[in-house]
């Protein structure tokens, strides 16, 4: 159970809520700061004075006030007006994550919302009533205002919604899950839709699979080690103490560890061979700058979780508008995101053509495959790897560079924050399926050494992979190898199956 309020929200619990279903609950703590922040806005109302978003329109009609009598529908119509989005719906966890993002930031107590609002996101979450949300459609600036209205128009009763793996109406939705709908009051519609919970939603969902990929990276190239007979003297630790970054040595120290008692690499070792090519000599420098960075991408990630970013913002003495809707923090995070996630896919593949290639290894056959020419072994596998790479280069593009002015140039600068996160999203994927092709390559080349054994950590992979795919002996229909590697890797067990041997892995 995830109580809301009594201490800030982690990525872990994102996860939990998103992906395992786990539930929630406001903490007495937060229905206090839900209670008082409402009867703030009930003052505003009984003073008539103009207050942005409580009674008066939105953007550039920011200046034109609303009767009592019509602020009901104002509310309607805002949420109405911006369900607009447009493409292929999000995961039901990704929009888990952002309903229970959204229900974070009221529950501080400074959006002006009343508990009863809250509370019926909080049930829709608890009882898995998913709004259909399209992705695409906001720009990351006036918060998620598209993606945002698609959840609320469920709330209201309106929309469409999955229960029970169906799609049916958003009232026939609620009716089912015995969830009564909720009429939107003074200020509610603005203070549900107004902040950056789609783009953090998708990034944290997309960041907890890179954090892991991050050691798969690792683990995968502990058994390329072993397969290219690779040396281990670039992983002395004297090397990374003259140049400490964080990422670099703990990738030194997970390599030495999943390297360690490789009776192929002791095979070979007074070959004469001191260096390897950088895909294998570098990868503390290149896996561990993708660690830092992700690191960073943490810290922006757990702040904006916690924090409120709707306008306007809900005071003791008054309501203040601001740009905490303002998506840049977290679109600046999600394009250096890309970019450490792309690479650690960029020098995968360089590993691959390197398994694959009769020029750079002659212990190796060809194509990795016995009777090259009638069969054609991992040579497409390695296409598949070379397009994944070269589509996350146009992937990576920073997508927060770029900004048009909407309405009426009232918001002129905007943060494209939520392609950012999507297209990290997207890389990620690419990058576990580049790193499930290297994978069965390198398990593959350790077939080629027997009887020798691998180090530690490659003789856990080796067992998991070789328990549902078998060796290639001959040409067979390799998709489904690939999707069995990938499922392999994309399992939380893989890695603590690893780290059972060897130790935790740092990230």
């Amino acid at each position: 159970m995830i109580l809301i309020g009594k201490k800030p929200l982690g990525i872990e619990d994102v996860w939990n809520v998103a992906v395992k279903k786990e539930k929630v609950e406001l903490s007495e703590e937060s229905v206090g700061a839900i209670k008082k922040s409402r009867n703030r806005v009930k003052k505003f109302l009984n003073s008539d004075l103009a207050t942005y978003g409580v009674n008066t329109g939105f953007g550039d009609f920011s200046n034109i006030k609303i009767s009592r009598e019509k602020l009901k529908t104002l509310q309607k119509n805002l949420i109405l007006s911006h369900a607009v989005g447009v493409g292929d719906y999000f995961s039901d966890e990704i929009v888990r994550a952002i309903m229970l993002l959204r229900i974070n930031a009221l529950a501080i107590g400074y959006s002006g919302i009343t508990l009863k609002a809250v509370k019926t996101l909080l049930k829709m979450l608890n009882k898995n009533v998913i709004p259909l949300v399209p992705e695409k459609g906001s720009v990351g600036a006036s918060g998620d205002l598209a993606p945002l209205a698609h959840i609320v128009l469920v709330m209201m009763g309106e929309g469409e919604a999955r229960y029970k793996n169906k799609v049916m109406s958003g009232r026939e939705a609620l009716k089912k899950a015995d969830i009564e709908p909720h009429q939107l009051l003074a200020k509610e519609g603005l203070a549900l839709i107004n902040g950056t919970q789609v783009m953090t939603g998708v990034g944290t969902i997309a960041f907890r699979k890179a954090r892991n990929l991050s050691l798969i990276s690792d683990i995968i190239t502990a058994v390329s080690y072993d397969s290219l007979m690779a040396t281990d003297r670039n992983l002395d630790e004297r090397i990374h103490n003259l140049r400490p970054h964080n990422g670099q040595i703990n990738t030194a120290d997970n390599l030495l560890r999943l390297y360690k008692n490789s009776e192929i690499r002791e095979s070979h070792y007074n070959c004469g061979n001191v260096q390897d090519a950088y895909s294998l000599r570098t990868v503390p420098q290149v896996h561990g700058a993708s660690k830092d960075t992700l690191r960073y991408v943490e810290s922006v990630l757990e702040t904006e979780i916690n924090s409120v970013t709707d306008n306007p913002l809900i005071f003791e003495n008054g309501a203040i508008s601001g740009g905490n809707f303002h998506g840049q923090p977290v679109a600046l995070a999600m394009d250096h995101a890309k970019i450490a996630v792309a690479e650690l896919g960029n020098i995968s593949e360089r590993r691959i053509n390197r398994l694959l290639h009769p020029a750079y290894n002659n212990d190796l056959p060809a194509f990795l495959i016995e009777k090259g020419g009638l069969n054609s072994g991992f040579m497409i596998p390695q296409y598949v790897a070379a397009s994944l790479v070269s589509e996350n280069k146009v992937l990576s593009h920073p997508a927060s560079v770029d900004s048009i002015s909407t309405s009426a140039g009232k918001e002129d600068h905007v943060s494209m924050g939520t392609i950012s996160a999507r297209q990290f999203s997207e890389i990620v994927d690419n990058v576990y399926n580049i790193y499930a092709i290297e994978m069965l390559a390198a398990v593959q080349g350790i077939d080629f050494f027997k009887p020798l054994k691998p180090g530690d950590g490659s003789r856990v992979v080796y067992d998991i992979v070789r328990k549902s795919i078998k060796f290639l002996d001959k040409d067979r229909w390799f998709k489904k190898d690939i999707d069995k590697a990938y499922g392999i890797i994309k399992d939380d067990s893989f890695i603590r199956k690893v780290e059972k041997s060897v130790g935790d892995l740092r990230f």
